[in-house]
């Protein structure tokens, strides 16, 4: 999450479970997750106020990226991925899970 939202918080907030949603989210799919389920969850993130979502499948090579008031948009067998503006210079080698 960025600094300005953990800084704005109470002390008290800060030492106990805080009251907030991250910035950005990450869901990797296992053989036993159901696709739907793992959707359903990023985009109770993303109503929560996440900035970006990833939803890494590995067994069909597709990620799916979420962002706030627009449509998922799904890679088929992606090489990178970015933080885009949430996380500038991320640069994450989705090829790696595929092997």
């Amino acid at each position: 999450m960025r600094r300005a939202r953990w800084e704005a918080l109470s002390v008290a907030e800060q030492e106990e479970f805080p009251p907030l949603c991250p910035d950005f989210v990450v869901e990797l799919r296992s053989r036993t997750d159901n696709v739907a389920t793992l959707q359903a969850k990023i985009q109770e993130y993303l109503a929560n106020g996440a900035q970006l979502g990833w939803l890494i499948d590995p067994h069909e090579k597709k990620v799916y990226i979420y962002r706030p008031e627009e449509a998922v948009q799904c890679l088929d067998n992606p090489t990178t991925i970015s933080g885009e503006s949430v996380l500038p210079g991320l640069r994450f080698q989705v090829q790696r899970l595929w092997a």
